[in-house]
């Protein structure tokens, strides 16, 4: 499966690189959290179709979550130590851009996501340090618009909106899935001693879930 994905995508944009104009951008700014991404446009990959390609990579900085409901819900009721966080999310987007009359070039940019959550939780002084991960697929939209710099660069700005599927939570020795399928689930000392849930789970970390973005960037013609 995976091998014969790489060959569709290697074809697909083997044959736009031959046919169209082809360009290598940067974004920056907020995917929710700051963020930024390289991207490859190629225009016109099929001729005189209005709907572009693009393929974009990004890595976002973000607040992982809440460390005092993490180190509950994940590994146990202690309070020692002096927590301190970190996290990032590692993102893919395949976009399809089709032409509207807005501005002078704007598109809408539709098309699948996937992203990668990870989160280090630290606490320093009560000897424990353990990151938590997640996996996601999803879909997302949004509006950008093209200003053209000189014949071979553009400004862009794109604002807009993803959505990820629910995915499993794993951290320390314990994991929390959708389905409430969950291993290792600790027991919650403030509610009857009850096992936590998938529910709780997401609500202590900021994993991807509803992710707006608005990015500036800039394109350059290969």
């Amino acid at each position: 499966m995976k091998r014969n994905l790489f060959i569709f995508f290697s074809m697909l944009f083997g044959t736009a690189f031959a046919q169209s104009n082809n360009f290598f951008g940067v974004q920056f700014g907020y995917n929710n959290g700051f963020g930024a991404k390289v991207q490859y446009t190629t225009f016109n990959f099929i001729k005189e179709n209005p709907i572009h390609l693009r393929l974009s990579l990004g890595y976002t900085r973000v607040n992982p979550g809440n460390s005092d409901d993490v180190r509950r819900i994940f590994i146990n009721n202690a309070t020692n130590g002096t927590p301190e966080k970190k996290g990032r999310t590692l993102d893919a987007k395949l976009d399809f851009l089709i032409s509207i009359k807005l501005l002078n070039d704007s598109y809408l940019n539709v098309g699948p996501r996937y992203a990668g959550f990870k989160g280090n939780f630290k606490y320093v002084g009560g000897n424990e340090d353990f990151d938590i991960v997640s996996n996601h697929f999803g879909f997302g939209v949004g509006v950008g618009n093209f200003f053209k710099i000189n014949s071979n660069m553009n400004m862009e700005i794109n604002a807009g909106f993803d959505y990820f599927i629910p995915s499993t939570l794993t951290g320390h020795d314990t994991s929390y899935s959708p389905d409430n399928e969950n291993v290792n689930a600790q027991n919650d000392n403030q509610n009857n001693n009850e096992e936590f849930t998938y529910e709780d789970a997401d609500k202590s970390v900021n994993q991807p879930k509803y992710s707006p973005f608005l990015m500036l960037g800039f394109n350059y013609k290969l």
